[in-house]
């Protein structure tokens, strides 16, 4: 098994379409896939992920510490218009973080739709003056790079001068994840139901809520399951109404392979790739 690492869409495509590669699991570039579906060399197999796509916010810099701000952002951004830009319409919505598929889930997409009126609104009561530029750092991912201009457009139109950073992974990881060295990035939290990032003292977006945390504390100690899923319910509309990040879409997993092979994933419950069952046809 040889893997090979293919970040630019372009790049990823011209090499599925030549024979170069006989899978790739997460493929980057949606806007082919009915090309792909056309041609019998391949299997064109889209699932879920545990991905929250979201604008990740620095809570501790001005103006992000105002929510009226965070909100504002939120009702900048239409995200099934971001879906259909960003990833060719494959993906799901969310208000908080949560995906669809998890158990538990609440559908929080209503309570920021997108309305830019009341976001220039809530900009103007935080005194946000318009041109006031924001910074977002684009790790490699298509989604961020290319959501990244879809998103500086919405802000453009509610009087917000976005900045985008294309930074590397490692950049990334250093300036954003490590030192919360950042105004904005995006990104997307692949792992499964991590609610608890959100009530550590220390996270790379700086959110810090008591009512969060004494709500996680009854969740880590309920052991009645319905007990549980309600408070899970409790901590996803806490984010919604506080909204420390602005909460985009569930990333889907869209995969490319050789029709002759078996056994890859079709959806990813947690980030990785098993290849402990694939196969070739006989």
């Amino acid at each position: 098994m040889t893997f090979r690492f293919i970040a630019d869409p372009t790049a990823a495509a011209a090499a599925v379409l030549a024979g170069d590669l006989d899978a790739f699991p997460n493929f980057p570039a949606p806007e082919i896939l009915d090309r792909l579906r056309a041609d019998a060399r391949f299997a064109v197999v889209v699932g879920t992920t545990e991905g929250k796509t979201i604008l990740a916010l620095n809570n501790a810099r001005k103006p992000f510490d105002d929510v009226r701000v965070r909100r504002a952002l939120a009702y900048a951004i239409d995200r099934r218009a971001l879906i259909d830009a960003v990833m060719s319409g494959y993906g799901a919505p969310i208000g908080s973080h949560y995906v669809p598929t998890d158990p538990g889930y609440v559908d929080l997409t209503g309570a920021t739709p997108y309305d830019p009126a009341r976001a220039k609104a809530l900009l103007a009561e935080a005194g946000v003056k318009p041109g006031t530029a924001i910074e977002i750092k684009l790790p490699p991912p298509s989604y961020a790079r290319r959501g990244g201009e879809v998103i500086a457009a919405y802000l453009e139109q509610v009087g917000l001068a976005a900045k985008l950073v294309p930074v590397e992974w490692a950049q990334w990881l250093d300036t954003v994840f490590r030192q919360s060295d950042f105004e904005a990035t995006i990104i997307s939290h692949t792992e499964p139901r991590d609610l608890d990032i959100y009530a550590r003292d220390k996270y790379y977006f700086n959110y810090h809520s008591n009512a969060y945390q004494a709500l996680y504390q009854d969740y880590q100690q309920a052991v009645d399951p319905q007990r549980q899923m309600a408070l899970v319910g409790q901590l996803q509309r806490q984010l919604a109404e506080d909204e420390p990040n602005v909460f985009l879409f569930a990333l889907a997993k869209v995969g490319v392979w050789n029709a002759a092979l078996r056994g890859l994933w079709e959806n990813t419950p947690i980030p990785a790739n098993d290849v402990t069952g694939v196969s070739w046809a006989p």
